[in-house]
């Protein structure tokens, strides 16, 4: 911390219990009481650099009044300042600071001591070291700012601190290296081999730290809060984000308020317990009123400031009671962004002593309703419906989604609770439309739950309960453990039964219509009807359906290529059937020529008999080539057919009656 020293004499004031005494040899003749303290003086020093002073004392001679008592109680910064401000009357040596710059400054205007009545008197040494060395450093900017918290009135009206605010909100848009560590050099501080900083090749002893935005947080967060809201607003006049801005209040209320930091880890902890010991815990009005403070300050927009912050901040006022204007606005903001909040963040404890139940329900309610009013605001109500009636995706449809999601687990996780009345659960589970759930397993889950915790339901009111949930949208693992549910209503249970026969039916349709060949009559993307119910193929898509879709689209390709193959073997067939039949037709017509080839014995010699061997062999020895010859281009051409097998073995047969 800088400082500046004043003055050449040694120090000759001493204290004894709450008197002051000036040992220089010279007995006081004036006492300046300031509060309890009291501080015997000489009246020439204090003259000579006090307008105030001078003023009084002369009035205390005009009226004839020996004492010469003045009261100075009021003085800004009190015993502390007055007795700096004596000292430099004496010129008694002591250290101007930052810790002690404001209370002087401010004791000095009050003393009226300028440069009217000394040269280089106190107002003129204060506003050089303030402005020459203070407000030229971060650290002593902010601690300057933090003592003007008992002078505050006079702080602002000398221009002090606009001017430390000033100071610190322009260097926290800043590079923190930039100000208050070496000068970089090649890119970055020079280092020595144990990691400390150079400053001219000497180690400084200091460790670099990284730059972040959020290495103010820490400092500014001693401030208190009249100080830190003048801090803040003048950075948002000079454009810092409001993420940056969110994340600093984040920091400070976290210091201020206990009961932020009940879901911290113990290392977190720790470090909050040892800000916190800085400073005293403020009483519970003190939080009050800096809880609805910090909710003014923080920006009205989606997705700035973190659920986790919002939440924590509503739990602790619905504990300390505070303004309804406050809790409204804190849940006003969860819902604009319910869809980014956990189960967890949900879980709000009920202090309420007319509820009996765990969680603060109620509370949950009116953030959805909340979240709801608002989606129907940006136009993301409902989604579109097309020519074909089916549902149009909406860009505003999957926070919704998300919601029903989330609220879904909300109820499992209340639905054991024995004192949820039926009507606030129900309620609850209403509230999400129908559209943003594309699947009730969820919902199902729930009201199982409750229906298990909650055994002396009447029937109607189970019935009542079960119309929340639409038995279309179950999935074949819930349809199929709802079947075998003792705990739901029978009317229900058929209802699932039904509409599992129905979804099946729907299923087995689809896939007999993708079946069909494309260039069938009625085939391709004409609905069916099975049964008198119409089934398309959109209809009851899953959540596995472009999984589907490409099997039915490989299968489809597939059976396209088999009816190819098909189609190419029939006409192989064709071919080799007429080949056949010709053959056929030229073997009938050479045995008509010769009609007695097979029946006439002709008369021949001994010779003849015995040459008809030999020719007989030799015929039938040609036959035998020609059948195999015949043979083989039937089995060239691909196997004969049933009738072309007959043919072969009349052949054959023939062949053996002319060999004998």
């Amino acid at each position: 911390m800088a400082c500046l020293k004043l003055g050449s004499r040694a120090d000759v004031f001493r204290k004894q219990g709450q008197e002051w005494y000036c040992t220089s040899g010279l007995p006081s003749d004036i006492t300046v009481v300031v509060g309890e303290q009291s501080f015997h003086l000489h009246k020439f020093p204090l003259l000579s650099k006090s307008g105030l002073l001078e003023k009084r004392i002369r009035e205390k001679i005009d009226k004839g009044d020996d004492s010469c008592t003045i009261d100075l109680s009021d003085i800004p910064g009190g015993a502390k300042a007055f007795e700096l401000a004596a000292k430099f009357c004496y010129g008694v040596k002591f250290e101007m600071t930052a810790s002690n710059v404001v209370h002087l400054r401010c004791a000095a205007d009050y003393l009226e001591m300028t440069e009217e009545i000394s040269e280089e008197n106190l107002i003129a040494q204060t506003e050089y070291f303030l402005t020459q060395t203070v407000l030229r450093s971060w650290k002593d900017s902010v601690k300057a700012l933090q003592t003007c918290d008992n002078v505050l009135e006079v702080a602002e009206r000398l221009q002090i601190v606009k001017r430390c605010v000033d100071s610190i909100a322009t260097r926290s848009c800043s590079d923190p290296d930039l100000f208050g560590w070496p000068v970089a050099q090649y890119g970055g501080p020079m280092q020595s081999p144990g990691g400390s900083l150079l400053w001219n090749g000497i180690s400084t002893g200091a460790r670099p730290r990284n730059s972040s935005p959020d290495w103010w947080y820490d400092d500014v967060s001693c401030l208190s809060l009249p100080l830190y809201k003048k801090l803040i607003s003048a950075m948002e006049y000079r454009g810092i984000s409001q993420e940056i801005i969110v994340g600093s209040l984040n920091h400070y209320a976290k210091r201020r308020l206990p009961g932020l930091n009940r879901r911290k880890s113990i290392s977190d902890v720790s470090n909050c317990l040892s800000m916190t010991s800085l400073t005293s815990i403020p009483s519970e009005d003190d939080q009050k009123y800096l809880l609805e403070e910090i909710d003014r300050l923080l920006p009205f927009q989606r997705g700035v400031t973190s659920c986790k912050l919002l939440f924590g901040l509503l739990r602790t006022a619905i504990f300390l009671k505070a303004n309804p204007s406050c809790m409204s606005n804190l849940e006003r903001r969860i819902g604009m962004q319910l869809d980014k909040a956990s189960l967890e963040d949900l879980l709000i404890p009920n202090v309420s002593d007319s509820v009996e139940t765990l969680y603060d329900v109620d509370c949950v309610q009116r953030i959805v309703d909340h979240f709801l009013a608002m989606d129907q605001e940006t136009g993301g109500a409902s989604p579109g419906i097309g020519e074909d009636g089916q549902m149009l995706a909406s860009p505003y449809l999957m926070p919704t989604t998300m919601v029903a999601k989330l609220i879904d687990g909300y109820l499992a996780e209340v639905a054991p609770d024995m004192n949820l009345k039926l009507p606030k659960f129900r309620c609850l589970a209403a509230a999400i439309p129908d559209y943003a759930r594309p699947i009730d397993d969820g919902l199902y889950r729930a009201i199982d739950i409750y229906l298990k915790a909650h055994p002396h339901l009447s029937e109607s009111e189970k019935e009542e309960l079960c119309r929340v949930m639409d038995c279309q949208k179950l999935s074949l693992e819930a349809c199929t453990h709802a079947a075998q549910n003792e705990r739901l209503p029978l009317r229900i249970i058929v209802q699932v039964l039904f509409f599992e026969q129905l979804q099946l039916r729907s299923s087995i349709a689809e896939c007999l219509m993708i079946s069909e060949p494309l260039d069938g009559v009625g085939g391709g993307g004409v609905s069916r009807q099975l049964g008198g119910l119409p089934v398309s193929g959109e209809h009851h898509r899953g959540a596995g359906w472009p999984l589907a879709a490409r099997e039915n689209q490989t299968l489809r390709e597939g059976m396209d290529s088999m009816k190819q193959r098909v189609f190419e073997l029939e006409k192989e067939c064709s071919a080799m059937r007429e080949d056949i039949e010709r053959l056929g037709r030229s073997r009938s017509a050479g045995k008509s020529r010769f009609p007695f080839a097979l029946t006439a014995k002709p008369v021949c010699s001994t010779k003849d008999k015995e040459a008809a061997p030999e020719t007989s062999k030799s015929k039938s020895k040609s036959k035998a080539v020609a059948t195999g010859s015949e043979d083989k281009l039937a089995v060239v051409k691909g196997g004969a057919a049933s009738d072309g097998a007959l043919q072969l073995k009349h052949r054959k047969h023939k062949m053996n009656l002319s060999a004998c």
